[in-house]
């Protein structure tokens, strides 16, 4: 089986390093590389590193060098077939079949390479001559330097059928099927003679990863125009919805600074990149894809998607929103800038400056947020109907995310959403006294309703009241003396010394509510680390929370004196002993809350909303008291 190097390439492209590498060594970011201990000799210190905006490994300590392809060969014991195999899969890519046409196709995509060059080259001259006056005064209409020219290696294309055809032909190296697979000439369909694509344009060569021209956008410069954009077309160097224009650019500014932005045309990039902010791209005259956007998370975790400030920026925004959902990941999202209305990146900075937009990235929306507003300002919610056909609609969006982590904490985030904005509304209150029984009363006779006072309800479950006894005499229960924020922190505690926890409890965990922001959020970096570590250990664990900049809450959770005096989460506690009390400790905190809401509940009038809540309530209670009524007994 043979593997043209084009395909090859397109594996390396679409895989990063630090992805394949992640696997099989745990790695630390710093700067624009990553290091780790080398897997290919014994070290102590790390000399090994993986650099993805070069898209290779190298080791300083051994010598070992090489890409995605080196280093599964190298650590799988996998023949060359088996690997590109494997990575093929990984990477989406069906393996083409090797055939004497397949490497024809090869050797003519490295011919088009030096087409593509070339035309970049006589589109710059022209721009420079004569006949590219009319550019030129565009250009400087449009307030770009010369510096900014050079860099972008903006043109012009002559407002002529034949300019660049002829120009081209003069060289021997080139013929017209080339420039025509190339997508410089367009081969009428009636068999007459081919004209050129572009003409009476300015030109935008448009680059792949490695910095290479594949293709071209053009801006109509006279009225006549079909069209005011026009790009090329499909060829074998150009996949328009793989590409993004200014990736090559933008990328070490994007390592540098750690965030990308995303700007909606090719003016817009290069309006940023002149006022300071080089990280920036653009999708192709087409909705940002799929591919674009994990090509965007290769550069940063958390792409911003700067949109126009009109209903076809808000239009675009929902797309990006509904196409990213399936591929959302721990640790991986979009953020989104909106600008003022009528205004554009290149025009607000053009009329605000650099500062000001600097102040709107800091201002911009999570992709959490804008999902949110998109599904309520277009619904209803006066009514019962209404409102559940909101939480269904709901439901069924997030049902698109298919990471299980990314989709709880969205599904709990949402429902606190849920409950302020049901909450806010205005619902005409029933006379409790004269309702019926619900069904649910029916199913829980033991559920007692006592009238403690006029208009006033408490409620009590002879069962349910036992067990949170029982539950309050186990090791775990007896630290409800402490307070609230520390029974918190003893939660991540036993984590941060069993991390084994995890591997079985993680649902647990993540869904946990913790009252303390700070807490809140050593426990969501936790996760994130235990998503890409197998076999974590507690060093480990506090090694990574450290590095982090979370040191100093994890160090005040082990300083307090009324933790570590708690024997289940030692080094000597046994597997059981721990698992049995963390799980205890979370029931603990669950059966508080509820109690504590029904308490509230209990002691005010209550309307038809609140009554449906307090229903759900008890039903919460009643399920939780059978899940914990099956554990309690080996630890009374």
């Amino acid at each position: 089986m043979g593997f043209t190097p084009d395909f090859l390439d397109e594996i390396r492209s679409r895989l990063t390093v630090s992805e394949i590498v992640g696997r099989k060594v745990r790695l630390v970011r710093k700067g624009r590389e990553h290091t780790g201990l080398c897997p290919f000799h014994n070290e102590k210190t790390p000399s090994f590193t993986v650099n993805d905006d070069k898209a290779f490994y190298h080791c300083f300590g051994c010598g070992a060098h090489g890409d995605v392809i080196n280093f599964v060969l190298e650590t799988e014991g996998l023949s060359f077939p088996e690997t590109v195999e494997r990575l093929s899969s990984q990477a989406g890519l069906q393996i083409p079949e090797y055939t004497p046409e397949a490497q024809q196709r090869s050797k003519v995509k490295k011919t088009l390479y030096d087409v593509m060059e070339a035309a970049a080259q006589w589109f710059e001259n022209q721009l420079a001559a004569q006949v590219g006056k009319d550019g030129r005064a565009y250009i400087q209409k449009r307030g770009l330097t010369k510096y900014t020219v050079k860099t972008f290696r903006l043109g012009f294309s002559p407002n002529n059928r034949v300019a660049l055809k002829e120009a081209m032909l003069l060289r021997t190296e080139f013929n017209e099927e080339m420039l025509i697979d190339a997508g410089m000439l367009i081969s009428p369909e009636d068999g007459g003679d081919s004209y050129d694509r572009f003409r009476g344009r300015i030109m935008f060569p448009i680059t792949d990863r490695q910095g290479r021209v594949v293709a071209f956008g053009g801006r109509a410069l006279y009225e006549n125009a079909k069209a005011k954009y026009l790009n090329s077309p499909e060829t074998p160097l150009f996949h328009k919805g793989r590409l993004l224009y200014n990736l090559n650019g933008a990328r070490k500014a994007a390592f540098d600074k750690g965030r990308l932005l995303i700007g909606e045309g090719y003016m817009d990039v290069i309006a940023l990149a002149q006022a300071g902010f080089s990280e920036a791209v653009a999708p192709l005259g087409t909705a940002v894809t799929e591919d674009q956007i994990k090509e965007m998370w290769r550069l940063t975790a958390e792409p911003m998607m700067c949109f126009d400030g009109d209903k076809a920026g808000q239009r675009a925004a929902t797309r990006v929103v509904e196409r990213s959902l399936s591929l959302l990941k721990p640790g991986y999202s979009l953020r989104f800038v909106y600008l003022p209305e009528g205004e554009d990146p290149d025009s607000f900075v053009a009329g605000q400056g650099a500062e000001a937009f600097e102040k709107l990235l800091n201002e911009g929306s999570s992709l959490a947020e804008v999902l949110w507003i998109e599904l309520v300002s277009k619904t209803k919610f006066e009514t019962p109907e209404q409102r559940a056909g909101l939480e269904q609609k709901i439901s069924q969006t997030l049902a698109e995310i298919k990471d299980p982590k990314v989709r709880g904490y969205y599904e709990s985030d949402f429902k606190k959403r849920l409950k302020k904005l049901f909450g806010s509304e205005f619902v005409p209150e029933i006379n409790l006294h004269q309702r019926p029984q619900s069904e649910w009363e029916k199913e829980n006779q033991k559920v007692v309703w006592k009238k403690s006072a006029p208009n006033k309800i408490r409620f009590s479950n002879d069962e349910v009241e036992k067990n949170i006894g029982n539950l309050n005499k186990t090791k775990i229960g007896k630290t409800k003396g402490i307070s609230l924020k520390d029974r918190e922190r003893l939660v991540i505690l036993t984590v941060l010394e069993h991390p084994w926890l995890l591997e079985g409890h993680e649902e647990q965990f993540a869904t946990f509510e913790f009252e303390s922001l700070e807490l809140d959020k050593v426990r969501n970096e936790i996760i994130r680390i235990a998503s890409r570590e197998t076999d974590l250990e507690n060093e480990t664990l506090r090694h990574h929370l450290l590095e982090n900049g979370l040191g100093q809450v994890v160090n005040t959770i082990f300083k307090q004196g009324v933790l570590t005096t708690q024997k289940f989460i030692g080094k000597n506690s046994s597997a059981a002993d721990t698992e049995e009390t963390w799980l205890h400790s979370i029931e603990l905190f669950q059966f508080e809350k509820i109690e504590k809401e029904i308490a509230i509940l209990g002691s005010k009038d209550l309307n038809e909303e609140e009554f449906a809540r307090l229903q759900a309530l008890l039903n919460e209670q009643s399920i939780s008291n059978k899940k914990i009524s099956d554990t309690l007994g080996k630890d009374p």
